[in-house]
């Protein structure tokens, strides 16, 4: 490795989350910019927010972010990449606008975006991208100077992101009772979304029947499960299952709940269950409740034994593959010859995303892909 990586163009890195609230007065203001433009009613979201004021107010996905920020920055500077890394969130402070503002006054002029989603959908990838080109159309309108802006690739199958999941689930297995352990079922979690979001999810060629967003999250189950019967010596049985749903009852979303697969393993005999939330980058509240709090319950009234692995958050692995991804993109832009590292049949993902990619519910410009206005 040089003693000196290079990331020109580039001169800086964002962070881009989704961000959470920090205290229980946070809890309705963060949920109405969530879901602003929806007319939910303040009292509907009270209810909505019972989840967080379980754990006091608090999401734990922004800690996690500063913990993955000073990870990013000390990978950096040990391997010898000179970027700073910025952080802005779409719905709770730091507030993304503000951060690219904090960044234009710094004079970033050419900015890679790390998104804390490592898969292809709406909600995932292009959300993102269309709150960068709100983020910098109103910069445009302060007068400002509209900095160029790309995406890192999605990175679900890059062996930083995968192995350390592998040791969650390895670790996970190893809390089971013994006379459990060996025969324990995987269920590998990730966001229940509407099913015709997930068909329209990745390029335009590839959708279908669960879109990319489908396919990839049975490839990294797959991966896990794969590295886990070689650390193991066993083969542990395993699903894609679903949790997080919140839409409208009569609209179609992907299952089975993870509840309800709980459920059917137990009455099938199956003598314990990890559940692996791959499909989450950190703890955030989706994880300790849905997770840790509501699946475990029902698991407990079952007397069915389980597990819930860590996410990656802040492995020292994760921050690595960043840095690959942002060295790759780096070359990438300079017109250079690069081999992507990527695990598994999939190979790696776009390094732009193409026209029609994960396509919005409505028309709306996005930053940093093919359509981008600020190309």
């Amino acid at each position: 490795m040089p003693d000196v990586l290079d990331a020109t163009p580039y001169d800086a890195l964002l962070l881009l989350s989704f961000g959470g609230p920090e205290g229980p007065d946070d809890v309705v203001p963060f949920l109405e910019n969530v879901t602003r433009g929806r007319g939910i009613p303040k009292e509907r979201l009270k209810e909505v927010g019972q989840h967080y004021f379980l754990f006091g107010g608090v999401s734990p996905i922004n800690d996690q972010n500063r913990a993955l920020l000073d990870a990013l920055r000390k990978d950096f500077a040990e391997h010898g990449l000179d970027l700073p890394v910025y952080w802005g969130n779409r719905n709770w402070a730091p507030y993304l606008t503000d951060t690219l503002r904090e960044m234009v006054a710094d004079g970033r002029r050419r900015i890679l975006v790390l998104a804390t989603s490592a898969y292809a959908s709406y909600s995932g990838c292009r959300q993102y991208r269309e709150n960068l080109a709100d983020a910098l159309a109103t910069l445009q309108a302060e007068g400002l100077e509209v900095p160029r802006v790309d995406k890192l690739r999605h990175y679900f199958n890059h062996p930083g992101f995968v192995q350390p999941m592998v040791d969650g689930v390895v670790a996970s297995l190893a809390e089971l009772p013994e006379d459990v352990r060996d025969h324990a079922h995987l269920a590998f979690t990730t966001h229940s979304i509407p099913t015709t979001s997930a068909d329209t999810s990745g390029p335009v060629e590839g959708h279908g029947d669960g879109g990319a967003y489908v396919r990839q999250h049975l490839e990294v189950a797959r991966l896990v499960a794969d590295g886990v019967r070689e650390r193991t010596g066993m083969e542990h049985p395993w699903q894609l299952v679903y949790q997080s749903r919140s839409g409208a009852p009569h609209i179609p979303w992907l299952e089975p709940d993870i509840c309800d697969h709980l459920e059917e393993r137990h009455a099938a005999g199956v003598p314990a269950v990890v559940m692996a939330p791959i499909g989450f980058v950190s703890d955030h509240m989706e994880v300790l409740y849905d997770l840790d709090t509501e699946a475990t319950a029902r698991a407990g009234e079952l007397g069915l034994p389980v597990r819930r692995s860590a996410t990656v958050g802040a492995d020292p692995r994760f921050a690595a593959a960043v840095r690959d991804l942002v060295v790759e993109r780096s070359a990438v832009e300079r017109g250079q010859d690069v081999t992507p590292c990527a695990l598994g049949a999939l190979g790696p993902s776009h390094q732009v995303c193409p026209v029609g990619c994960c396509p919005a519910r409505a028309a709306k410009p996005a930053a940093a892909g093919a359509d981008s206005p600020y190309a």
